[in-house]
């Protein structure tokens, strides 16, 4: 992790207990493709699929590659987005608020979708960063297996890092396919999860402003 945003992010989260649950691996992204193709050709084959069928024959490559190049790249800090922190020369002092930010994660008991809408405010402090930034912030710690709860204090305590304030807010709204495809397939249940810092938690009027 050559990145230092990275490793700031890192360190806060495993100082609170809310990283992911990780052991150490020096694999590299091409051993783990090569290492999850393998053993999914193996769980194609005992599920009775004919892997020599066209249509069949590229699934576990594909799936390697989706694990380690998209839907869990999260799990690399190498791939954590460079953020460019911008000194707040404006002295912006009120609710930076973005809605309806795509989630799309994976359940990590499970490993199926879980598919939402993110909400992210901050109130400035000495510096402000990119409104896409934050997209990427939660794509970033949405791309690895998950659970929501941590998911939303995850995006928060980075947004406090990089921002250098507790006046972060983030609240996800989605949709867990481990509960819509299967066990009770309840298709219209969501769930939300709030995590809330400095003013945002103890202002009745900004926690009020923020959910709008």
């Amino acid at each position: 992790m050559d990145v230092p945003q990275a490793q700031q992010v890192r360190d806060a989260l495993v100082k609170q207990g809310l990283e992911t649950p990780l052991i150490p691996s020096d694999m590299t992204a091409k051993q783990k493709y090569e290492r999850i193709k393998g053993l999914m050709t193996e769980v194609v084959s005992t599920l009775g699929l004919d892997l020599n069928d066209d249509s069949l024959q590229e699934t576990p490559h594909r799936i390697a590659k989706m694990y380690v190049n998209e839907v869990f790249a999260g799990l690399d800090y190498a791939n954590f987005p460079k953020i460019a922190q911008i000194e707040n020369k404006m002295a912006v002092d009120e609710m930076v608020r973005i809605t309806d930010i795509s989630v799309v994660s994976t359940c990590e008991h499970h490993f199926v979708t879980i598919d939402g809408l993110a909400k992210v405010a901050y109130i400035p402090s000495s510096t402000i960063i990119g409104l896409s930034k934050i997209n990427r912030i939660v794509r970033f710690f949405a791309q690895r297996p998950q659970v929501q709860e941590r998911l939303t204090k995850q995006i928060l305590v980075a947004l406090q890092t990089l921002l250098a304030t507790d006046n972060v807010a983030v609240s996800i709204d989605a949709t867990h396919y481990c509960v819509k495809s299967r066990g009770v397939m309840d298709t219209q249940s969501q769930t939300q999860t709030t995590a809330l810092g400095g003013e945002f938690k103890t202002s009745a009027a900004t926690r009020a402003e923020f959910f709008r």
